[in-house]
């Protein structure tokens, strides 16, 4: 199980390459769609990353054991906004 600052560090090198990748869109780049669709990636992975650490966080502060936070699918973590 991952601990906090695992999953803090993921985030992190996550935020970063999406800040790479967006300076790069307005460029006359070959990749340009190579980069959208990895935004796109990287986008699901940071909400699903910030859900396991929010699940962790609060069992966390009810006294609970953070290990019993799970990670969810994309599926599930992607409705939670609509």
């Amino acid at each position: 199980m991952p601990s906090d600052e695992q999953i803090e560090s993921q985030i992190e090198v996550l935020e970063a390459e999406r800040e790479r990748l967006r300076q790069r869109e307005g460029s006359a780049d070959p990749t340009v769609d190579e980069d959208a669709a990895r935004l796109e990636e990287i986008r699901i992975d940071l909400d699903r990353l910030w859900d396991f650490l929010r699940q962790r966080r609060a069992l966390r502060s009810a006294g609970e054991n953070p290990d019993l936070a799970s990670e969810r699918s994309a599926e599930t973590v992607e409705k939670y906004w609509q």
